[in-house]
């Protein structure tokens, strides 16, 4: 594998934010706090909430579409393909009138990984403490605490954690201050009303296949890697882009979604192409397959995978007219 430069580091991280990453924060800190736990202090950043039952019904009754949504049609039975954020709002977590007639056309849900079950999260477990911290040079450690700490994480939720992890999980964080939050990803939202609705949730990849996308071979890449994405962290852009990102996907913006590569800063070098085909483009026949192979079972699929899996001609809906679908973008936000 090509060394990864610094620029790699710097974007790639920030464009590609694993649903892993936020797995990594449930795995690490928990669940969200209950409603009356008591307010963290003032310069931590706000801490997810459990919505109360009033909340609840409030964003239902105001709930509308965000996103991207697909409906693939073959053998005269429908799938859906919907673009998700690993990072978002408790305000978007509602589906709004598209996403809940897809969802109940469906009788299965697909995802990248099932966070609900429990089998998964073992399997993640056990990978991530495998893939066993190494030691960073002083100044490197020294940066990832201090930004640690500003993020009011407790220092043992990410030490047993090999550095590209704790880089993850930092880069899920970063946008609590502006209200976006691992805890309310969209997918993790998804695995739970799944279950809650007594509807089978598959697996589309496995945690050791999401590993192997975050995982860097040797010490020096792990360097390059921490390096570049501490710069971001620290000068505020991984901040910046997340929220780009954030405000894109709640728009149903596709337009600027599909031509991610020409604000993310993410594709200028024949590394940060590479590294993009790998983490995007690489997974995707795997996802497309295994979408295929439930609808060719009989199956109703609702798969929710993130977004940048969809757009370009690498992307599911291109792969799954490939197949011999008939796929047509439905507007998910007004």
């Amino acid at each position: 594998m090509m060394a990864t430069p610094l620029a790699l580091a710097r974007r790639t991280a920030l464009c590609c934010l694993f649903v892993i990453g936020a797995c990594i924060i449930g795995l690490a800190l928990g669940t969200p706090a209950r409603a009356e736990a008591a307010a963290a202090p003032a310069d931590c950043p706000p801490e997810a909430r459990v919505p109360s039952a009033e909340q609840v019904q409030a964003g239902r009754r105001g709930a509308r579409d965000h996103g991207f949504l697909w409906r693939a049609d073959k053998d005269g039975r429908s799938a859906y393909l919907y673009g998700t954020l690993h990072v978002a709002k408790l305000a978007w977590l509602a589906p709004g009138p598209q996403v809940t007639r897809a969802l109940a056309a469906s009788n299965t849900l697909a995802l990248e990984l099932d966070l609900q079950d429990a089998g998964v999260q073992r399997s993640l477990a056990d990978g991530m403490a495998a893939a066993a911290a190494s030691a960073l040079p002083e100044p490197l450690r020294q940066r990832l605490a201090r930004l640690a700490a500003a993020e009011c994480l407790p220092p043992q939720a990410i030490a047993g954690l090999g550095p590209e992890l704790q880089v993850a999980t930092l880069m899920s964080l970063i946008g609590r201050r502006d209200g976006l939050d691992p805890a309310y990803g969209i997918d993790l939202f998804l695995a739970g009303w799944g279950h809650a609705t007594h509807k089978p949730v598959v697996s589309l990849e496995t945690p050791a296949m999401q590993l192997r996308a975050l995982l860097l071979p040797d010490a020096a890449e792990q360097i390059s890697f921490v390096e570049g994405a501490l710069d971001e962290l620290e000068n505020g852009r991984a901040r910046t882009q997340l929220a780009r990102m954030a405000q894109v996907w709640a728009d149903g913006d596709l337009d600027t979604m599909t031509r991610f590569e020409e604000w993310c800063e993410c594709m200028k070098t024949r590394s940060d192409r590479d590294a993009m085909t790998r983490l995007l483009d690489d997974r995707n026949p795997a996802l497309a397959a295994g979408i295929d192979a439930l609808h060719a079972s009989g199956k109703r699929v609702f798969a929710a995978v993130g977004s940048l899996h969809m757009v370009g001609p690498g992307g599911l809906p291109a792969l799954l007219e490939k197949r011999g679908y008939r796929v047509e973008h439905i507007t998910a936000a007004p």
